[in-house]
């Protein structure tokens, strides 16, 4: 184990997910969600597949359809769509806040699907924690913003893809993961797509942009992996909240967002209990 290359690896997937999520939001300024999400998921596949071709791994794999699989799609599905809708339609730095609660969102799923153990304290953090989130939706005050109502729904659906990895099959390989989770991203622009019926022929810039987001995707993923595959998670995986500084600084600088007092509150008060419940879960 290398914890120091292991946390670097994880800061660099945290910054490279913010850089894939400013630019799709950028992009998202003129293109449908449903469209941006089908060519992402198109070329991150195409990627994926060329990658297991060059390691003369299978490309494809009866155990992508077994049951857990399935599930784990349908989450991944719900989760790429709601939190590409919130990226697009509402403020980066509330929506990656929100996202910072699925760490709590999925320990309280292992109580139901795994009957793991929480004592009260981890409890009491996870539901601190979600009064963060409420903090920073503020659901009946005059500045509520609905549209970061996606970012939850995304929570649930990346919550729930993650418990359903656990019980995934062992021997699936990083690139059939990754040709999967690409393949939910065009299952779930299709569904946009259907609903909005539009579709727009990117320029240029935006095809620049596009190919940027799918390259830095992958990388993300890649750097991800390497980081929980080198360091211990107790160590590595408190890194993951980096990605809420660099989401605040990215939507100040280049969106012109001004995080309030409670967004900044809630984040806070998601980060600690988060911090909390991993530390208490690794006693």
């Amino acid at each position: 184990m290398d914890n120091l290359k292991g946390s670097l690896f994880m800061v660099l997937a945290m910054f490279a997910f913010t850089l894939e999520d400013s630019l799709i939001k950028a992009i998202a300024a003129r293109l449908p969600v449903g469209e941006i999400l089908i060519l992402f998921g198109a070329g991150g596949m195409l990627i994926f597949a060329l990658t297991a071709f060059v390691k003369s791994e299978p490309v494809l794999s009866k155990a992508m359809m077994s049951k857990t699989m399935i599930i784990r799609s349908v989450f991944e599905i719900s989760g790429r769509l709601f939190y590409t809708i919130a990226i697009a339609l509402s403020p980066l730095s509330s929506a990656s806040a929100i996202l910072q609660a699925t760490p709590l969102v999925v320990a309280a799923g292992a109580v139901l699907v795994f009957h793991e153990k929480v004592g009260w304290r981890r409890w009491l953090a996870i539901f601190i924690g979600f009064g963060g989130v409420v903090m920073i939706l503020r659901p009946g005050a005059g500045d509520f913003e609905l549209m970061s109502i996606f970012a939850l729904l995304g929570v649930i659906g990346f919550a729930g893809r993650d418990l359903a990895t656990r019980a995934a099959p062992p021997h699936l390989t990083n690139a059939q993961l990754g040709i999967l989770g690409f393949l939910m991203l065009v299952i779930a622009g299709i569904i946009a797509t259907l609903y909005t019926k539009t579709w727009i022929a990117p320029d240029w810039g935006e095809t620049g942009y596009l190919i940027a987001a799918i390259v830095i995707g992958v990388l993300a993923y890649n750097a991800l992996t390497m980081a929980m595959r080198m360091g211990e998670i107790g160590v590595v995986a408190p890194f993951r909240y980096t990605r809420l500084v660099f989401a605040m600084i990215i939507g100040v600088w280049f969106f012109n967002e001004a995080p309030d007092q409670w967004t900044l509150l809630g984040s806070a008060i998601i980060v600690i209990s988060g911090l909390y419940t991993l530390v208490r879960g690794n006693k």
